[in-house]
């Protein structure tokens, strides 16, 4: 029995002593990564959305589905072809969500350069930062006022330059947006005369950015719209050949059914493989 008890308590203690050799990593608030609702939540952001919600994009999405599935089930009386085309419906708005989210980013891409300019031109007038990101409010970008309005309306109010930021940081959901944040934010904390200097190289490095994304994209455009008229095709035809009964009775059999699977799972593989060849990696959120 002592031998037993003096076993338990050896083993205990190298326990004890390997788990002490392990120092548990702290898991910072801001490191988690981006969900699927919060990467849709910034899209509708970036597609000047931001009103609409997700609870309206959803809803938006059942009624496209359930209204384009009745429609040509009472058409073909097939249910799998009335499930394939009420699928590509249901995804139709969040695709104009994204589509529409990154138009609006390559040409928000084109205004930060000027945004850090104005910036620039403001502290070396002698502004303070808080005035010189309102005063884009009246003299920036079209596009992006409304956003440094809400800012300067907020700390007005506030006067909570930090609270502010994060706001208008949820106002944009924008990478570059998330960067040029980050960089003010480090830049009132610490100080110093580097503020001009720091502003004048992130607009070089914005332009820099800018232009060769442009180039790029021009480039492999081709691929892009390639792989749309690729997918785009198949469906077109079955969409031709359901107006012929001969054609929708074949379908409406087992294996007509798996016919249309199949083809539904290839042609979305090879869209998604090809887009992520072709497409140029977008820039996340990393400082949300």
């Amino acid at each position: 029995m002592v031998g037993v008890m003096l076993g338990l308590v050896l083993g205990s203690g190298l326990f004890c002593i390997w788990w002490s050799a392990w120092v548990p990593q702290e898991r910072r608030a801001g490191a988690s990564r981006a969900t699927p609702v919060d990467r849709l939540r910034d899209q509708l952001v970036q597609a000047g959305l931001a009103g609409v919600g997700l609870r309206a994009l959803l809803s938006a999405t059942v009624i496209a589905f359930v209204l384009v599935a009745l429609i040509v089930m009472a058409v073909t009386e097939v249910p799998s072809i009335s499930v394939a085309f009420a699928v590509m419906a249901g995804y139709a708005p969040v695709a104009f969500v994204r589509a529409r989210a990154r138009r609006r980013r390559a040409s928000f891409r084109d205004l930060w350069p000027d945004v850090v300019d104005n910036i620039a031109s403001g502290v070396r007038a002698g502004l303070a930062l808080p005035e010189a990101l309102s005063q884009l409010g009246r003299r920036g970008p079209e596009e992006l006022r409304p956003a440094f309005l809400r800012f300067a309306e907020d700390y007005r109010a506030t006067g909570r330059f930090h609270e502010c930021l994060d706001r208008l940081k949820e106002r944009l959901s924008d990478p570059v947006g998330d960067r040029l944040v980050e960089s003010l934010r480090m830049a009132r904390e610490v100080g110093g005369s580097d503020l001009g200097r720091l502003l004048r190289t992130l607009a070089t490095f914005l332009r820099e950015d800018s232009r060769t994304r442009a180039e790029l994209e021009t480039r492999q455009g081709w691929t892009v719209n390639a792989a749309r008229l690729a997918v785009a095709a198949p469906w077109v035809v079955l969409a031709m050949l359901c107006t012929r009964p001969e054609s929708i009775r074949a379908y409406a059999s087992a294996t007509g059914t798996l016919v249309l699977v199949v083809g539904a799972v290839v042609s979305l593989a090879a869209y998604r493989v090809m887009v992520s060849i072709g497409r140029l990696p977008e820039d996340e959120r990393v400082l949300r």
